[in-house]
């Protein structure tokens, strides 16, 4: 996932159509619970602002309603946006939890050496703890016996690698 430009956080990446009345599958990017409160997104590549009309997950699969498009047509020139809200309008965050765009730049560092490791550049879903994607290819289990310190606000993460992780990841 791309960092968002400044002011915007993306939520959801949408996908393809479902059904014929202009309802369309989505990626989401955020807590399952947070998805009934959105009333109003912005698209981005358009920019243009949606207004929801109905959204719910069917098995584990997203799915939106946007007020206007209702049909396949009007869907599926939708496909592949990001579906963003304002900066302003985050969800509200457990203590210890963190959103995968404030850790994008951050600076990985050992925690017994202070060497660097490098900025993280992305992130990865593995289907266990997400995986911060390290400048040179360095894959770091985001897990809190591996990032033992986390402070998006200084943009440092400290790390403590098990034995060959950096010999299975290269940098």
């Amino acid at each position: 996932m791309n960092s968002p430009e400044a002011g915007w956080v993306t939520v959801a990446l949408l996908r393809r159509t479902r059904g014929n009345r202009g309802e369309i599958t989505a990626v989401p990017l955020s807590k399952r619970e947070r998805y009934p409160a959105l009333h109003e997104v912005y698209l981005f590549g358009s920019g243009q602002r949606c207004e929801v009309e109905n959204v719910w997950f069917h098995r584990d699969t997203l799915i939106f309603k946007f007020r206007g498009v209702d049909s396949i047509g009007d869907a599926q020139k939708l496909s592949g946006a990001e579906v963003r809200v304002p900066a302003s309008d985050r969800a509200v965050l457990e203590a210890g939890e963190f959103f995968q765009s404030d850790l994008v730049g951050c600076e990985v560092v050992e925690r017994g050496t202070g060497r660097s490791l490098g900025k993280v550049t992305g992130w990865e879903d593995s289907g266990g703890p997400g995986l911060l994607v390290v400048e040179g290819g360095l894959l770091i289990p985001f897990a809190r016996s591996i990032c033992v310190e986390i402070d998006p606000a200084t943009r440092r993460i400290t790390v403590e690698l098990p034995e060959g992780l950096k010999d299975l990841n290269p940098s």
